[in-house]
């Protein structure tokens, strides 16, 4: 297995899963990952530590033409882009149904429906919710797309608590295209961004949704598409890319330790792909053509500033996700469905794709056991090698039920490949 370079510093000591990092920190072997992440867990958004990456080896080297064996497909789930955690055996995803968003929790080996919960009401642009559930113990945390965030018992999908972003903390997003980030658990705090002047990002209680600190940016922000992620440099700080910028505050009391972007990525329609944190640096991408910078941290008395390393306009990345292996950034550029690979340090390109293949469109990327697993726009999963030296495609499959928008992000946990694709979930084996 390859050594990869970790999102580190994603997580809290407790709840999902932990990682810190130093200014100094090197990149862990890939042993060390193993042991680390449990391959029976994809607790959250991008997996166990919230950078795309399975630590799963022994994966199929190639597919099938019509794909690795489908295990079982599930219908019913209803309308949206959200794609699934797993844990315990128990699958959490989101859907639109008649008469409402709800969170849905299926048996993981079979696809079986062992509840369903309401979050709040249908609809929107591009209808239908687009965030993921976060399981954490006994609990799991749903965001509709209309900003209801509810806390339910994972065994039964009961009701513990709830909140709306924009009744409860007047929040404000950057677009029309409603709320979609994934929460955050670190420790005892849930961590999200509502948006606005009033709590443009807060932290709750996760057990009793009691507000701990509202963060404090002057003017506020719009709330974006991305997720928070959490670096650990000079001082433990939650970094989130905003609808206005980059922004980092400090995770114990909200408190503003530096802000990006403003004339680069942003304002812009909408930015959406989650930053990437290694040690001391912080990559950060958004699409609509703005491109893609590497950000330094710089640690001061109880605090921390940036400085940028380097900023492309070629990097940019809409919501395919960018993951960073073995020093080297892959992505997609825009949502075009040609992807690029650069080197993290510096961001010299090393290859974009060229040429157009079966796959078309926006590509959602994650990575395991040396390949990239890259669903695109039009409906093709493709497996590719990840190599600085070229874009090398080994397989390719057609999902069914498939047509265009196929964006929810594919996941690979337990030796399966989950791919949601609107009212269906398909389960794929990996294992030879």
């Amino acid at each position: 297995m390859r050594a990869i370079y970790l999102v580190l510093g994603v997580f809290g000591l407790t709840g999902v899963v932990s990682m810190m990092a130093c200014a100094k920190a090197t990149p862990p072997r890939a042993t060390q990952i193993a042991q680390a992440a449990p391959t029976n867990s994809w607790p959250q958004w991008r997996g166990p530590f919230r950078n795309g990456i399975s630590p799963e080896t022994g994966l199929l080297p190639q597919w099938p033409k019509e794909g690795p064996p489908l295990l079982w497909e599930a219908k019913g789930l209803g309308r949206g882009y959200s794609s699934v955690s797993v844990e315990a055996g128990r699958l959490f995803t989101m859907g639109d149904r008649s008469d409402a968003c709800y969170a849905i929790c299926l048996d993981a080996n079979t696809g079986k429906e062992l509840w369903a919960a309401r979050i709040g009401k249908v609809g929107g642009s591009y209808p239908g919710p687009r965030s993921t559930p976060t399981v954490d113990g006994e609990h799991v945390y749903a965001l509709g797309q209309f900003g209801d965030l509810v806390c339910l018992r994972v065994q039964d999908g009961k009701e513990v608590w709830r909140k709306n972003f924009q009744t409860d903390f007047k929040g404000r997003k950057g677009d029309a295209w409603h709320y979609s980030e994934s929460v955050l658990i670190d420790g005892e705090q849930l961590v999200c961004t509502p948006g606005g002047e009033e709590a443009p990002l807060v932290a709750l209680n996760k057990r009793t949704g009691a507000v701990l600190w509202k963060a404090k940016i002057p003017n506020g922000v719009r709330a974006g598409h991305s997720s928070i992620v959490i670096a650990e440099t000079g001082v433990r700080q939650y970094v989130q890319l905003t609808a206005d910028g980059v922004v980092s505050v400090r995770a114990d009391d909200g408190t503003l330790l530096w802000q990006w972007g403003q004339g680069k990525i942003a304002p812009n329609t909408a930015n959406i792909p989650t930053p990437i944190v290694h040690g001391d640096k912080v990559f950060v991408t958004a699409g609509y053509g703005r491109g893609g910078a590497l950000l330094r941290l710089i640690p001061k008395p109880k605090g921390c500033d940036v400085e940028e390393v380097y900023f492309d306009r070629r990097l940019n990345n809409r919501h395919g996700g960018v993951v960073l292996v073995d020093g080297y950034l892959y992505g997609d550029r825009d949502n075009s469905g040609f992807p690029w690979c650069a080197e993290f340090e510096t961001g010299k390109i090393m290859w974009q794709k060229t040429t157009r293949g079966p796959g078309e469109g926006s590509a959602a990327i994650i990575y395991a056991d040396g390949k990239l697993y890259i669903r695109y726009d039009n409906g093709i999963m493709a497996l590719v090698e990840a190599s600085p030296k070229g874009y090398r495609e080994i397989s390719t499959f057609k999902i069914p039920h498939a047509s265009r928008q196929s964006w929810s992000h594919p996941v690979i946990c337990n030796g399966k490949l989950y791919l949601r694709e609107q009212d269906y979930l398909l389960c794929y084996n990996l294992r030879p």
